[in-house]
């Protein structure tokens, strides 16, 4: 079949000498029957339950009891050790007695979305510093590989750093959807698509849960900014909910199996997430079908209540106003108000997670893990997420002999910024060059902070062109910067943005003046490179000004490498945007961050989500607007071709084609399959996608299943999957907005479950 490509040039390729093999997995819409498993060192799920309920038979209340919360070992409050923690425990976000007679282990949490932390420093290693761990990128970094592969073998790393340190808990996995752009928490989640967010965040889970640790996801549900999150309520219609952030968790939890889920500050439609009977009884419990238990995020437990309501476990119990699953709990039970055999539940939930995941198989610090090979995978990671925007032919960078190259802006001459605010932020092996605590109000006024790791743009630059004289200029004084530039042969902008738990964007623009800066180095060197670190898309005023964009995102410890091989053209351009990168926040369903306008926790306030499942690129199919770059679009150094698209019908859609190598490099492709319209509605759904690695001249044929639920609608009154018969439009291109090849299939009409 002949291709024929709108709008945007078709120049899409990738990795061309990454150690992390991309192996070809096809990539079907999470089918049923390609869940992964996450108990490889663990019991089966069955046998997990049985052993659970057998176990719990033989606890006294004391035990049972002693379950069902964890506590911090620090007390954020009071910065004071705990003392009911054993002595020898180290720092870590949580810790729950277990039960050795009955070889029920502690429960060690660590925060772990980027890898392994250490709160307030409170580790130290054996060389007298700060205990460290490898930093990797992102979660939207992660997303923007789109290798769901990969993602499997982040887990493992996660968990084998977790098992050096003892640790057998590892809270990350942040499937939340991306909803709002101003969002400060952006970073740490994978995409604003169910399917892309599901994959990436289950394969993340079944890795480390397959190695021995138990395995998070979060944060359910609806944690989509955090501005007054503690006083928030999010309102959404619940099918268009179950169709969109709770369908990514759901297929996360299908293939990874994880043992734990992590529930949200905010309200749902009324009732706290922790707290909500509709949301994690009825829906995660009940339809869902989650077996594991469900724990509170810290401080976000308000009552005993939630014990009744399907929370499991209180997290970080010291924090709230009381330990309402200690003695409050036990009164309620012995008063009738909470049925004992909901206290047997909570507890076999917890104890049929310890039993898949394998999380009673050791204990105590399990050796030191092969580091320089984690240090290559965090590398290799930011090699793929890396998105090239823009390339009017600047990249890659073939400077003249004794070329100048400035290097403006974004501390570029001491680091590369290591990640976003909060819980997530690590400490790296080999320390920070910067570290600022940039302040702020309310109770998460002390986490804003801003860390940069060596090495920085300007040494990554050297490296890769060592016969050219690097020159920084810090970018504060824009006519400064402007004269650099104008005498220089080569200009590359580094623009930074600190994002983070706590508070949200106020704008898109980039903060400190940057964007000032960049349209005074642009108007005197038309045509400069420009490298974004930030955490979610920005606005760009100068962008037509600029040769070439690269969005880094937040790169771990090794993203300026990263960037300085592929403006080399050392490694190829593969990242594709797992967002959609709006012309102007005016283009979203909701243009200013709720409540920003009161100070935090002074009242109540309730953010209407009107787009309901339309989210990012399905928000633009549904108003008809046209963003700056549609969700999936990244360029690369090469060319590829789509052939021979083939679409079938029936209960599902099945597609096929061909992808053709048809440049002079070797590169990585990503394939997209979209629903776009169904039975006449406009409704956009990404149905599967492939990453495909290619020689000059290679192809490969692609095969692609959609999960069912993709072209469905849910019916929150049957709590039932429809999808209607008749015609659907099937398109295949390299992003949500290009066509290459399209085709209409018939899809019966039919009802299912689940």
């Amino acid at each position: 079949m002949a291709i024929r490509i709108s709008r945007r040039d078709f120049a899409k390729v990738a990795l061309s000498s990454l150690g992390l093999a991309t192996r070809r997995v096809l990539i079907v819409a999470a089918l049923a029957g390609m869940t992964a498993p996450g108990h490889a060192q663990g019991l089966p799920p069955d046998a997990a339950q049985v052993k659970a309920r057998a176990t719990e038979a033989k606890m006294t209340d004391d035990e049972r009891f002693g379950l069902l919360r964890n506590l911090m070992v620090v007390n954020f409050k009071t910065r004071k050790r705990d003392d009911r923690v054993p002595k020898d425990m180290p720092q870590l976000a949580g810790w729950t007695q277990g039960v050795p007679r009955l070889g029920i282990p502690d429960l060690l949490f660590t925060d772990a979305s980027l890898g392994i932390t250490n709160p307030s420093h409170g580790r130290v290693g054996p060389d007298g510093k700060p205990d460290s761990g490898t930093a990797l990128p992102a979660g939207m970094a992660m997303g923007s590989s789109w290798n769901v592969p990969a993602a499997r073998r982040v887990g493992a790393m996660l968990a084998a750093e977790a098992k050096q340190r003892g640790f057998n808990i590892h809270l990350g996995g942040g499937v939340t959807l991306v909803r709002e752009v101003l969002g400060g928490r952006n970073f740490e989640y994978f995409s604003e698509d169910p399917l892309l967010s599901g994959l990436l965040g289950g394969e993340v889970v079944a890795g480390t849960q397959a190695n021995g640790v138990m395995a998070t996801l979060k944060h359910l549900s609806m944690n989509n900014q955090e501005t007054n999150k503690f006083r928030l309520d999010a309102r959404v219609d619940p099918a268009a909910h179950r169709e969109s952030d709770l369908l990514a968790f759901q297929i996360a939890i299908e293939r990874g199996h994880p043992g734990t889920l992590m529930c949200g500050y905010n309200k749902v439609n009324g009732a706290y997430n922790c707290g909500n009977g509709p949301l994690l009884q009825d829906q995660v419990k009940g339809q869902l079908k989650f077996p594991g238990f469900i724990h509170s995020d810290w401080q976000a437990v308000y009552g005993w209540e939630f014990a009744a309501h399907g929370l499991d476990m209180q997290s970080g119990a010291q924090l709230d106003e009381q330990e309402w699953f200690d003695e409050p709990l036990r009164r309620a039970v012995a008063d009738g108000k909470v049925p004992r055999a909901r206290i047997s539940d909570m507890v076999r939930r917890i104890l049929y997670a310890v039993y898949v995941s394998g999380i009673d198989k050791w204990q105590g610090p399990q050796g030191t893990p092969d580091l320089a090979q984690h240090q290559a995978l965090a590398l290799d990671l930011s090699r793929q997420g890396v998105v090239l925007l823009k390339n009017d032919k600047v990249l890659p960078l073939a400077p003249p002999q004794k070329a100048t190259i400035a290097v403006i802006g974004g501390f570029g001459h001491l680091g590369q910024v290591l990640g976003g605010g909060g819980s997530s932020l690590m400490e790296p092996i080999g320390g920070t060059t910067l570290d600022v605590r940039l302040g702020g109000e309310g109770l998460l006024a002390r986490v804003p902070n801003i860390r940069l790791i060596a090495p920085g743009p300007v040494q990554a630059l050297q490296e890769q062109f060592p016969d050219a004289t690097l020159v920084y200029d810090d970018g504060l004084f824009p006519e400064r910067a402007a004269l650099l530039a104008r005498r220089s042969d080569v200009v590359i902008l580094n623009l930074i943005r600190y994002e983070g738990e706590g508070y949200d964007n106020p704008s898109m623009a980039l903060p400190w003046g940057q964007d000032a800066l960049a349209d005074a180095v642009l108007s005197v060197k038309p045509g400069g490179i420009v490298v974004l670190q930030t955490g979610s898309a920005v606005s760009m005023p100068w962008r037509n000004k600029a040769g070439a964009i690269l969005q880094a995102w937040y790169q771990g410890q090794a993203g300026a490498t990263a960037v300085a091989e592929i403006i080399a053209g050392k490694t190829n351009p593969s990242g594709r945007l797992p967002v959609t990168w709006y012309e102007s926040v005016e283009q979203t369903p909701r243009p200013k961050i709720v409540g920003a306008e009161i100070a935090p926790g002074s009242a109540d306030t309730m953010v209407e989500y009107k787009e309901g499942a339309e989210v990012g690129y399905r928000w633009m199919a549904k108003t008809g607007k046209e963003p700056l770059y549609p969700f999936g679009h990244g360029l690369t150094y090469t060319r590829f071709a789509y052939s021979d698209f083939v679409v079938k019908g029936g209960d599902t859609v099945r597609a096929s084609f061909t992808v053709r190598n048809i440049g002079d490099r070797p590169g990585a492709d990503v394939p997209q399959v979209y629903l776009t319209d169904a039975n006449g509605e406009t409704r956009q759904r990404l149905l599967g996608f492939d990453r495909v690695e290619l020689k000059p001249g290679e192809s490969r044929n692609v095969t692609i299943t959609a999960d069912p639920r993709l072209i469905a609608r849910f019916d929150g009154k049957a709590n039932t999957w429809r999808i209607g018969g008749g015609s659907h439009r099937i398109v295949l291109g390299p992003d949500a907005q290009t066509v290459a090849a399209s085709a209409n299939v018939t899809l019966r009409s039919r009802s299912f479950g689940r």
